[in-house]
């Protein structure tokens, strides 16, 4: 028979989680009963880790001029020893200043002929700074002022005529070298000559059958050289307002085009990736300067070496050698596209834009200078540069900024207003240039119109006062 059955109390389910900290309460219980409690601090042992901290940190360093007397008494009992030579005793005071530390000579002793200290004084951190001054070490080093150079006040920059004719974006822009008038080029296909005193349409040119992208005005010859997306390069004769010359050769598009100053000699880059090299007169081809993987869309020519410098969707910029139609070097600073480049017209130097900054150069050496101070956040389409130092930089949004050349400070930022009509898309700025005097400015956009800008001559250091701050981490790339 079976025997009687006890019964068994329900034990109640339980999660690990409860069980485990039930396990952990016990052990707690059983072995520190009062957990709850903080040990009681050992004075000993942290004496001896703050002194060892402090040793660490400020181990090289002498004791502040207002505190001998704390470091006198501190060390009254081993004064004889301190007499013999310099030790890095660092002395703790009472309890009621614990957090005041210093620190004992730890430096060797110096002989008759050392030189002394400047003076200059390099300061302890109080024991009543805040928690994150005493962290760190800012309040003993010395302090050094910023070897950037401070920027050239300039007057703002502002519009005073808005031009409209085109019938399309507008895409290049050139002076007269006489500074008579100004051309432009767009996307209707047609060059319109402007009178640059009133604004006045003075010439139509039509001739390319696609959008014009470069536009340069030889001031040796009557001549104006055109390039556009219809691979065509063309030499005007402005005393017959006709094409004289085609420049045959281009496999596609023609983005850029800049006349050498001294030789008759024109070059043009465009979406074939290479920058070519025409005789003005034969209309023969001279040099293929090819090296680049993508589109060169922007070149500017010296008379010395580098003759010819190009920027390329590739993100680099090359120098070349116009007797070889070699590369000279390549720089590779650039991230992204360097679609605009301008060099100044009295310094040795020049600039490039791309999307992610606007870098400085030296020429003849393309060492890099430094990058500008503020990044305008865009694709910068062009640039330009005038003998005053002011730099004028064109965003794909809208965004003309003025900068100062020599310290990267950007002093302006204006946005284009699209003409009534047009789609707030429309704001781009597609080239700009100054006037041969560097005092007028022009800007090409998207919303068909062309807009010149000046300075504003009511504008004073007070009533638009320089707002500049030095760098505190300066980029070496």
């Amino acid at each position: 028979m079976p025997g009687p059955t006890l019964e068994m109390e329900p034990v109640e389910p339980q999660s690990l989680k409860k069980l485990s900290l039930k396990s952990l309460k016990r052990s707690l219980d059983l072995f520190s009963p009062t957990h709850g409690q903080f040990p009681a601090p050992d004075a000993e042992s942290k004496k001896i880790r703050m002194s060892q901290k402090i040793n660490v940190e400020y181990g090289g360093i002498k004791s502040a001029p207002g505190q001998p007397s704390r470091q006198a008494n501190s060390g009254s009992a081993n004064a004889g020893n301190q007499g013999a030579a310099p030790s890095n005793a660092l002395a703790l005071t009472g309890p009621g200043t614990q957090n005041a530390l210093v620190v004992g000579p730890s430096l060797q002793p110096k002989g008759q002929n050392d030189v002394g200290t400047s003076g200059k004084s390099t300061s302890m951190v109080s024991a009543s700074a805040p928690f994150s001054e005493r962290l760190t070490t800012s309040a003993i080093i010395e302090r050094i002022p910023s070897k950037w150079p401070r920027p050239v006040w300039h007057r703002p920059w502002k519009n005073y005529r808005v031009i409209s004719g085109h019938l399309g974006w507008v895409r290049s822009v050139a002076f007269d070298p006489s500074n008579n008038w100004f051309c432009t080029g767009s996307a209707d296909r047609t060059i319109k000559i402007w009178d640059v005193a009133s604004g006045r349409l003075k010439l139509t040119l039509t001739g390319h059958i696609e959008q014009i992208r470069g536009l340069a005005v030889s001031s040796k010859h009557t001549y104006m050289f055109s390039a556009g997306d219809d691979k065509q390069v063309k030499c005007w004769d402005l005393e017959q307002n006709k094409v004289i010359r085609s420049y045959h050769g281009h496999l596609s598009g023609v983005y850029c085009l800049a006349l050498h100053p001294t030789i008759d000699v024109l070059l043009t880059g465009g979406r074939d990736s290479v920058c070519r090299v025409w005789d003005i007169r034969t209309k023969m081809q001279i040099f293929t300067l090819a090296g680049h993987d993508n589109t060169v869309c922007s070149v500017f020519t010296r008379p010395t070496d580098p003759q010819v410098v190009t920027g390329s969707h590739d993100s680099t910029i090359k120098f070349w050698d116009l007797r070889t139609g070699k590369t000279l070097s390549t720089l590779t600073h650039h991230k992204k596209s360097v679609r605009a480049m301008a060099p100044h017209p009295k310094e040795q130097s020049f600039a490039s834009a791309s999307a992610d900054n606007i870098k400085k150069f030296s020429l003849p050496k393309g060492e890099f200078l430094h990058n500008m101070l503020s990044q305008q956040k865009t694709i910068i389409n062009t640039m330009a540069v005038n003998e005053d130092g002011v730099m004028a930089t064109g965003g794909d949004n809208g965004s003309l900024w003025f900068w100062d050349w020599r310290s990267g400070h950007n002093f302006q930022q204006a946005q284009t207003i699209v003409q009534p009509g047009s789609l707030d898309s429309e704001a781009g700025i597609y080239a700009l240039s100054y006037d041969v005097t560097g005092t007028r400015l022009v800007s090409c956009e998207a919303d068909k119109t062309i807009k010149l800008w000046k300075e504003d001559e009511t504008a004073t250091e007070q009533t638009h006062p320089l707002n500049f701050k030095p760098p505190k981490d300066i980029r070496r790339f």
